[in-house]
């Protein structure tokens, strides 16, 4: 599905079932790594900006070993927030002022210095 015809996240959801472990370990520039499904996601939705947001807040984070990362977008505007579940309030939220991420609702965890898709923890 080229990315032009990823309108919502149910439609990069879908693309995304098949990762449920990972062959590779890709390093970002900020320090952490992140796995094949992410890659893919950030190649097919041009997201890679996402993963530096998620690395920026890194430091900040330390403390939080297990991380739910929520990217919503609707209307080409856009909002970044983590929790340690999902039931808790938000650690960081950032707004993001244009974007032509999918929109609705995505997640990704991060833990042990590691994003991936919530398949493939």
């Amino acid at each position: 599905m080229a990315k032009e015809k990823i309108k919502t996240t149910e439609d990069l959801e879908a693309l995304l079932t098949g990762f449920t472990g990972t062959e590779n370990w890709y390093k970002h520039w900020l320090g952490f790594k992140y796995t094949d499904g992410v890659k893919y996601m950030a190649d097919v939705s041009g997201s890679y900006w996402l993963l530096d947001v998620v690395g920026s807040y890194q430091p900040q984070l330390s403390r939080a070993e297990f991380q739910i990362w929520r990217m919503q977008s609707k209307d080409g505007k856009g909002k970044v927030d983590v929790r340690e579940d999902s039931d808790l309030a938000s650690l960081v939220s950032q707004d993001i002022e244009f974007t032509d991420f999918p929109e609705g609702t995505f997640e990704m965890y991060f833990t042990d210095r590691t994003l991936l898709l919530k398949g493939e923890y």
